[in-house]
């Protein structure tokens, strides 16, 4: 079963949906830790700031069980858009301590000349990990954005995924069992498909 995590932050209708879609099914939209625990996949999505995140998943007590299902039991993991950047150890954006589960921080995007804040948009990601279980070889992907801050990965083995806006930034990082990525796949067409899939059979 995967469990989509339900904090108050996220397009959860639209990565079941997804799901449905492509033909995964027996996935739920839970913020019951019973249920999470049960789970053998689990996705933590989010759209919004920083510390609401991190507050509404302690205020819900779901930091134990998240904790427990990534780092003691190990199952798959994928944090997308602000649920990647809640796996950290805490964002410019506010301040609250993260997940702690990567050696990173979510910075702010400095404003360039003709690029606007947030990024927001189709991009184009460059494999560099030695872990991709994503994406094919010798394929471009394009990925849609939106987002303000971006992770700055400390430990370059983690780094899956990186993207230009400006600057090269991490798209996707990678730790074991826990993924997380910057770009939205449930809005990425078959691009985004091709990633559910592929965390679906892991």
């Amino acid at each position: 079963m995967i469990a989509i995590v339900d904090y108050g932050l996220g397009n959860l209708a639209s990565i079941k949906n997804m799901f449905k879609h492509i033909g995964v099914k027996n996935v739920i939209v839970t913020s019951d830790s019973r249920e999470i625990a049960n789970a053998s996949k689990i996705i933590l999505p989010g759209v919004g700031a920083f510390d609401t995140g991190m507050s509404n998943l302690l205020n819900l007590n779901l930091i134990d069980i998240l904790n427990q299902k990534a780092l003691i039991e190990k199952v798959p993991f994928l944090g997308i858009c602000l649920g990647m950047q809640l796996m950290t150890s805490g964002s410019e954006e506010g301040l609250l301590e993260g997940l702690g589960w990567f050696n990173a921080k979510a910075v702010k995007f400095i404003p360039e000349p003709g690029l606007k804040v947030p990024h927001m948009g189709w991009n184009y990601v460059n494999p560099i990990g030695k872990n991709d279980i994503f994406l094919t070889a010798n394929k471009k992907y394009r990925f849609y954005f939106v987002h303000s801050y971006y992770v700055q990965c400390e430990e370059a083995e983690d780094v899956l995924y990186v993207a230009n806006y400006g600057q090269n930034f991490h798209a996707a990082i990678c730790k074991e069992n826990i993924y997380g990525m910057q770009f939205h796949p449930e809005k990425s067409l078959h691009y985004g498909m091709d990633i559910l899939m592929k965390f679906s059979e892991i």
